[in-house]
């Protein structure tokens, strides 16, 4: 029999049997907006909390192949390895992914507790675990409880991307000289990559590149093709990037070279003391994330005909200096610190780069008349366009953070301070 009414404090309810009989209970055709988007984040809850009893039972058949392991040079892998053959006969999984769900299982349980038990009782779900596991594996336990002692009290407000920023940024800080020495490591490796596809296309990667000049490319490229969209090529946006890229390759773009002085700008948050030498903290760069403070200090010293962008940030209060004028559109200058005030696109979740993004006025200036920076937003074509469109409505908090709702009536917060992972 069907329940028409969603309890009160559905959103109180702690995963387990009793939220499983409700959401069983209720006749979803008949929810409202407002109701759909309670029960959405219910049955996420739900799934969050079976997956953590599945890593669970993974880690303890790896535990109970572990115990009967009879040979003499045994070695923990090859009970991970053992039991992945059980766990992938099982669910009839590929050995890669079989190996990948025991060892990450194992990780979870053994050595990230705090991540376990936020997904058991539904605070975090699975895509969010795994970066919180992943990108702490190279770290030593000290840094690794400090960073998730830092970031598990918001990580169910931040996107798997924001998360994996705010982790970066966190491990850097913590041993500046550890992080540069990995980095030393990955840029000794770097290398090209053909994959091909499954749809008989080809992917072509370079792997553990410098970061400051993979970006640089990738907005000179994405500047090109704005070029040409903006003069009626008929293709989309990504064929139009991924054309140049080829032609770059085959050095035959546009018939002529390529030098440093045609790349897109750079924009770097960083605070004098680091760029001074005085710090180590990492600084930010828009359109990748966090970099040591070296990879800022180069960009600095070495791309002199780089166009480059600072914004010089308060270390305590990680806040710049605002300003504005009494006309419709925004002078260069406003629009530039719109954009160093917010790296990305302002809706929930969006990390396109403001510089690719449209000024939103967060009030109509039809209304108001009046435009100034506090009241200026980066906000993609996407969701420039749907706010327009389907009445999404935002206000700026005292802390930089904008508070978003929906037409439905909820309330989503996003963080005006990306480059800086916030105490809890």
């Amino acid at each position: 029999m069907f329940d028409t009414m969603v309890p009160e404090n559905l959103g109180e309810i702690p995963p387990g049997p009793e939220l499983a009989r409700v959401l069983d209970s209720l006749d979803w055709d008949r929810l409202s907006d407002y109701e759909l988007v309670n029960v959405l984040q219910a049955q996420d809850r739900q799934v969050s909390h079976y997956q953590a009893g599945r890593a669970w039972t993974i880690d303890k058949i790896v535990q109970r192949y572990q115990a009967g392991c009879r040979e003499d040079s045994f070695d923990f892998n090859d009970a991970v390895k053992g039991a992945a053959c059980e766990i992938g006969a099982a669910l009839c999984l590929t050995r890669r992914t079989a190996e990948s769900q025991a060892g990450f299982s194992v990780e979870l349980l053994r050595h990230r507790p705090a991540v376990f038990e936020a997904l058991l009782f539904g605070r975090i779900d699975m895509p969010r675990a795994r970066v919180l596991v992943d990108e702490t594996l190279h770290v030593t336990d000290a840094i690794a409880e400090a960073a998730l002692d830092t970031l598990l009290p918001e990580a169910s407000g931040l996107t798997t991307g924001q998360l994996r920023r705010r982790i970066a940024k966190l491990c850097v800080d913590a041993d500046p000289e550890a992080a540069r020495k990995r980095y030393e490591r990955s840029v000794a490796d770097r290398r090209l990559e053909l994959r091909p596809t499954c749809s008989g296309t080809a992917d072509l990667l370079g792997l553990d590149l410098p970061p400051h000049i993979a970006t640089s490319i990738s907005r000179w490229i994405h500047k090109e093709a704005r070029k040409l969209k903006n003069l009626g090529d008929d293709r989309t946006m990504d064929q139009l990037r991924a054309d140049i890229y080829l032609d770059l390759l085959r050095r035959r773009y546009k018939g002529k070279k390529v030098t440093r002085a045609d790349f897109g700008n750079l924009d770097i948050r960083v605070t004098g003391e680091t760029l001074t030498g005085q710090s180590d903290e990492s600084a930010d760069l828009n359109g990748f994330g966090p970099v040591m403070a070296d990879i800022a200090r180069q960009v600095a010293e070495s791309e002199e005909q780089l166009r480059q962008r600072w914004m010089l940030i308060d270390p305590d209060t990680r806040q710049p200096i605002d300003g504005g004028i009494t006309r419709r559109r925004p002078t260069m200058s406003q629009r530039r610190k719109a954009e160093m005030l917010h790296p990305t696109c302002i809706h929930p979740g969006c990390r396109m780069p403001s510089v690719d993004c449209d000024i939103d006025h967060r009030q109509p200036w039809n209304e108001y008349h009046v435009t100034c920076t506090a009241d200026l937003g980066p906000m993609c074509r996407h969701h420039h366009v749907v706010r327009h469109t389907f009445g999404w409505t935002y206000r700026s908090a005292a802390n930089g953070d904008f508070v978003f709702t929906s037409p439905f009536g909820h309330l989503y917060t996003t963080s005006g301070q990306p480059a800086r992972a916030r105490a809890p």
